[in-house]
């Protein structure tokens, strides 16, 4: 072993044994774990060791979990060493993958750390850490574990979250509306193209529907086809309107980045869904490319309650870090660009909380194989609840040139304003018609309340308008 420790490079004709004697491995660990060789997205060779030499000595455990805990463990194989002896697991086998696999929590790895009281973990009301980073650039990191999940992105997820016989109702109702669904058309770089899945857009009232087919504009034109809330996306909406908001109060108690206060710009009122766009996935290749909510009549730091049903799907996210300039370090590190996909089975409710638009991108990816389900096949229901404020009804946002309602963006690719938010013309999304020049920076208070100029109505929202900029 030590041979293919010491030297820099390995021969490409040269490989590990599979059988590498324990004895061995165990006298490699302090010559491994070093400085220059503790980073554990270092070159592919030290990892390969590492994890052979782990391999060796819990053979129990797939070559997935000890990566993901190499990595948890910044590149220490005496650490993760020790994270595995002091691991709950019984029975841990090696499986064939499939379409639904499972993880267990890292958190069964995580070395007790002590406070200065002597105590093993944090003490009572003390301001949460900011957890080391997981995802490296180049890789995805899988995550099945709501509580990884919650301290790793900026979601939250309940498995099994309704009544099985309510889940497998709402499921049923949906596969049978989803058969008039349609796709959504728009222009992306001069090309006309479709959204490869198709959707459904529900409102809780006559009136909402009414406002929604005269007022509202989408990738710059009307919804014709938008419908009532069914009967059993009515009875689950107060549901999910509890567990959201018992989830939004938890993360700002518990989260790092919440410090125990909402965000700037996040809503103090209760979140009170009014509205469900409902997205099929017929089959494995149905996939949603890179993208983020648009926050237009949901205001910034926007939630939103995703319900999945049906067949299991991955849904991936990533940080959104600028180009240039330095706005935080660590935040900056091209090693944190890194994908991280969240295991969604059928009957698991996803937050997206308040720092998930403006900060981070999400996909459905396609997959490669999947598990039917008994009810839907191959078929993967998502229903997204959202709350649309009042105060951004189109009445009150700006209007460009072309005569429409402006959409509500955000900053993302430039530190100089980085989370800064605007109004922009969205004409040119629809297919044979161009964009005017229209921007306009958006204003608001602390609690996401638009600051109207005083005069002008809310046409011109914002304290600063350029045109032609």
């Amino acid at each position: 072993m030590d041979r293919f420790v010491t030297r820099g490079k390995r021969k490409a004709e040269s490989t590990l044994e599979e059988n590498v004697d324990t004895t061995q491995a165990q006298q490699s660990i302090t010559i491994l774990h070093n400085p220059i060789d503790n980073n554990p997205d270092g070159d592919g060779e030290s990892t390969d060791i590492k994890l052979a030499i782990l391999a060796s000595l819990h053979p129990g455990f797939s070559h997935d979990t000890l990566l993901d805990l190499l990595i948890a463990h910044e590149g220490s194989v005496e650490a993760t060493r020790e994270a595995l002896k002091g691991a709950q697991y019984a029975g841990t086998a090696k499986k064939k993958p499939s379409g639904i696999t499972s993880q267990v929590s890292l958190r069964s790895f995580a070395v007790p750390s002590t406070t200065p009281d002597g105590d093993h973990g944090s003490a009572s009301g003390a301001t949460p850490k900011k957890p080391k980073l997981l995802s490296r650039k180049g890789a995805t990191l899988h995550l099945y574990d709501p509580s990884d999940i919650s301290t790793h992105t900026p979601c939250t997820v309940i498995h099994n979250f309704l009544p099985p016989l309510v889940a497998n109702a709402l499921l049923v109702e949906l596969l049978e509306e989803a058969k008039t669904f349609g796709k959504t058309t728009f222009k992306l770089f001069d090309n006309v193209v479709s959204s490869p899945h198709t959707s459904g857009f529900f409102v809780g009232s006559d009136y909402e529907l009414a406002e929604q087919k005269s007022a509202y504009f989408y990738n710059g034109a009307r919804l014709s086809d938008i419908r009532r809330l069914t009967p059993q996306l009515e009875k689950v909406r107060p549901l999910v309107q509890g567990a959201v908001n018992e989830e939004i109060q938890k993360r700002i108690r518990t989260h790092h980045l919440y410090g125990g206060k909402k965000l700037k710009y996040q809503s103090p009122d209760p979140w009170s869904p009014n509205a469900a766009f409902v997205n099929l996935y017929d089959g494995p290749e149905k996939n949603v490319g890179w993208h983020s909510d648009q926050l237009t009549y949901l205001g910034p730091r926007a939630v939103i309650g995703s319900l999945s049903l049906g067949v299991a799907r991955e849904f991936r996210v990533r940080r959104i870090l600028p180009k240039d300039g330095e706005k935080d370090k660590d935040d900056l590190d091209p090693l944190n660009e890194g994908q991280i996909s969240i295991h969604l089975p059928h009957n698991s409710l996803l937050v997206m909380h308040a720092d998930m638009q403006e900060e981070w991108k999400h996909c459905v990816t396609p997959a490669q194989a999947i598990d039917p389900h008994p009810i839907s096949g191959r078929r993967r229901i998502n229903v997204t609840y959202r709350d649309y404020r009042p105060e951004f009804h189109p009445r009150y946002t700006p209007r460009c040139a072309c005569g429409i309602p402006t959409i509500l963006r955000v900053v993302q690719k430039k530190s100089e304003n980085w989370g800064r938010y605007f109004w922009m013309c969205h004409a040119g999304n629809q297919p044979g018609k161009e964009a005017c020049s229209f921007f306009q920076w958006a204003e608001f208070d602390d609690d996401g309340k638009p600051l109207w100029k005083k005069g002008t109505g809310g046409r011109t929202a914002g304290l600063n308008s350029i045109r032609g900029s």
